[in-house]
């Protein structure tokens, strides 16, 4: 229930986390016993609703250690502790429990481990580390991996998992063969992680679940010491992660989900939209409180975007609205091709730059596939544009810091066997892939790691002895720095690690342009290792590690520097910007063709599309091409049908790249002066039975696919620039194109 608010003085509100609420966060915040359920809109102040929900929990007398906030990116629990502390004192704010799904499943199974066989010491193999693994498993079986990739092989294994789906389940119910193939590797790669005591990404969520099903008393544990839970991004929450969710909510039921059906994007890893529309029924005494006020974008750009998402069916009911002003019409621009969609993008950037109207930093160019990117950053660099590319190779990925924390990972971790089979040849040593193979051989047979083989290297007849005199030297340092670990502070230990690993004397003794940069990456690795321990003097490597480990794209891209963002409208969620280019809205490419035939596919991508529009505060530009190149071949494109979802009056309609390409201000409509220009968008095959415009009249009535049933109760334009503006019984008065709407007169 919602707690009665207490004024000390007229117009003073007595808690400080309940200033500068609007009605309807107020009640989100102020609603705490049992399940709640927020629906934010785009620019509703989700964040907002959420850190003051939990400021309002501390001061109602709740220990802030009660309080588990999940968030999906380690940026988003960071935010949520600075704003909480800017309304409790801070020392209440650290003792949250805030991080991401994956942070603090792992901080729970560190303290529980031994129970399903682990050491709070596991290593967590982040993308690259599972796909190694199931690399090796490949190659061991002699498998062409031409005809059944690594890659494909541990996405289909991710995939098994965020369905909670095991090998055996994978082979039993597998109709292909390449299917049971990789069951089977599925089977080792599992039996290999035990092995090595350690975890991927997925096992941090699966291995949560076991440990409270096996073990009742300690979910009970945990349901007793989180009083009141909050989860951001509800409607991006996998199985296994809605399943510990309902478990950890108890009998007590005091769950809090934020989130925005019409922002589900990620259905591709995971994510079942279905968790957020079904929340009644799993908590059937659910409050429901909609924020619908937007604080981010302009009227047009909010209307637009609101207008492109009723066009899904299923989706809990909405309407945005903001105080903004009108603001800049949408422009629309047709290109050439893609060059010429670069060219003209960047441009534009540059001309509002040297207008002084904004800086670098706030456009952003939004696409939907990675490889979009390439034509942008050609034209950024042509033009002198400084950009960052979000989704572009991370420090975390570059070789020479991969090498680095896989000599720490294995330190603290001795039976992780990929760690090791990474690092026991940079540099050399004169154990060679043969060598490698008995080791591995031996450990399988001996059901023991590959360093312990290593320990045992004497033992195995097949290796030669200038090979084991090499593991026995490697043996023996590593013991040296198992004492030193012991007596030493971790920054200073892992300095000292890392110099004798002889990793830094490889690439000075190299002396290369290429080298000194990896020398360089190496010591910002250190450098980090000291700051990290400065603010955290109680946490030892291992901590360390896991936030590494744990580390998203957003969390490591500084947003702040002056340079244009170009990502991909996936990344782009969360994120806002003055400026939005969204390119390449084309049939086939947005959505992709695939959605065509499938509707919950095309309801993903037009949620996709949502999400780009909803990211520009200011102007929203959208381009297509008339062709692009594929496969070496340049191919026709027409645009997307999501263009014509947009209301006409919206939008400035430029066929001409020639044309001044500087955002006009929205004027009213006057259909004897039109500047729109439809007539290059085709007939879509969802629109090809056009009715004859010229039937419909004011006071007939009418349905919609989408809208439903309204009465015509205006007309304007001519032909093919027709209107009806149409007052419709579940979402009022709707402008629309005669040629596109598709109107049943009844």
């Amino acid at each position: 229930m919602a707690l009665k608010l207490v004024k000390e003085e007229p117009g003073e509100l007595k808690y400080k986390s309940l200033e500068g609420l609007n009605e309807a966060q107020l009640e989100a915040v102020t609603t705490i016993s049992g399940p709640v359920l927020i629906i934010a809109g785009a620019g509703s102040g989700k964040t907002r609703v959420l850190t003051h929900r939990i400021a309002f929990l501390i001061e109602q007398g709740i220990k802030p250690y009660e309080i588990l906030a999940l968030t999906f990116t380690n940026k988003a629990a960071g935010e949520m502790r600075e704003r909480i502390a800017s309304l409790v004192p801070r020392e209440a704010a650290n003792s949250i429990w805030a991080g991401t799904f994956h942070s603090i499943f792992a901080r729970i199974l560190r303290i529980e481990s031994s129970k399903i066989g682990f050491t709070s010491s596991f290593s967590i193999y982040d993308t690259d580390d599972s796909l190694s693994l199931v690399r090796r498993i490949v190659n061991s079986k002699g498998i062409n991996d031409k005809q059944l990739s690594p890659q494909n092989i541990r996405n289909k294994i991710s995939w098994a998992k965020n369905r909670m789906i095991d090998y055996q389940t994978l082979h039993s119910e597998s109709k292909y063969s390449s299917d049971k193939i990789i069951a089977d590797i599925y089977k080792e790669y599992e039996e290999e992680l035990i092995r090595s005591n350690s975890m991927d990404f997925d096992d941090l969520l699966l291995n949560l679940i076991k440990l409270f099903v096996k073990f009742p008393d300690i979910l009970e544990k945990y349901i007793s010491k989180f009083k009141y839970i909050l989860v951001d991004e509800y409607q991006d929450t996998n199985r296994p992660q809605y399943l510990v969710c309902k478990m950890l909510a108890g009998s007590t039921k005091n769950i809090c989900v934020v989130g925005d059906d019409a922002q589900s994007i990620y259905k591709w890893r995971g994510a079942e939209i279905r968790n957020i529309l079904e929340f009644q029924k799993d908590f059937p005494a659910a409050r429901i409180v909609r924020l619908e006020r937007n604080y981010r974008s302009t009227k047009t750009i909010l209307e637009a975007a609101d207008s492109v998402i009723k066009f899904n069916k299923g989706q809990i009911p909405k309407t945005l609205w903001t105080e903004n002003p009108e603001g800049e019409l949408i422009r629309l621009v047709e290109c050439g091709d893609d060059i010429d969609e670069a060219e003209f993008v960047i441009k534009q950037i540059k001309d509002l730059i040297s207008r002084k109207d904004f800086d670098a930093k706030d456009f952003a160019v939004l696409y939907r596939t990675n490889a979009q990117s390439l034509a942008f950053e050609n034209a950024c660099r042509k033009n002198n544009v400084p950009y960052i590319i979000i989704g572009g190779m991370s420090f975390y990925k570059r070789k020479e810091v991969k090498d680095t924390l896989a000599y720490l990972k294995f330190i603290t971790n001795l039976k992780d066997s990929e760690s090791l089979l990474r690092i026991i040849n940079e540099p050399p040593r004169g154990i060679g892939h043969t060598t490698l193979n008995h080791f591995r051989a031996y450990s399988k047979e001996k059901d023991i790691s590959i360093f312990e083989a290593f320990r045992k290297a004497d033992k195995i007849e097949e290796i030669q002895t200038r090979a084991k005199n090499a593991a026995n030297s490697f043996v023996r340092m590593v013991d040296n720095m198992l004492e030193l670990k012991e007596k030493a502070l971790p920054q200073d230990f892992a300095k000292k690690y890392i110099e004798q690993t002889g990793l830094l004397q490889m690439y000075s003794e190299l002396a290369t342009e290429e080298a000194y940069d990896r020398w360089n990456n190496i010591q910002q690795v250190l450098n980090d290792i000291y700051r990290y321990f400065s603010e955290e003097p109680e946490s030892d490597l291992t901590d360390y590690l896991q936030q590494i480990s744990l580390i998203s794209e957003i969390d490591e891209k500084d947003l702040t520097l002056p340079r244009v963002k170009l990502l991909t409208l996936h990344s782009a969620k969360g994120l806002e910007f003055p400026n939005v280019f969204i390119a390449g809205v084309e049939k086939g490419l947005f959505p992709f063709s695939r959605a065509e035939s499938n509707p919950e596919e095309e309801e993903e991508e037009r949620r996709l599309f949502y999400v780009g529009i909803t990211r520009a505060m200011e102007n929203l530009f959208i381009t297509y091409a008339c062709r692009r190149m594929r496969f070496g071949e340049y191919n026709v494109q027409s645009p997307s049908k999501f263009i014509a979802e947009i209301p006409a009056e919206l939008i400035e309609h430029n066929t001409s790249r020639l044309k001044p390409a500087v955002p006009s201000k929205k004027p009213s409509y006057n259909s004897s002066k039109d500047t729109y220009n439809y007539s290059q968008i085709p007939e879509y095959e969802n629109y090809s039975q056009i009715p004859e415009t010229g039937s419909f009249k004011v006071g007939d009535r009418v349905r919609h696919a989408h809208f439903g049933l309204g009465q015509i109760v205006s007309m304007a334009g001519e032909g093919t620039k027709r209107q009806a503006t149409v007052n419709f019984t579940t979402v009022g008065r709707k402008k629309l194109m005669l040629q596109y709407a598709k109107l049943q007169k009844i």
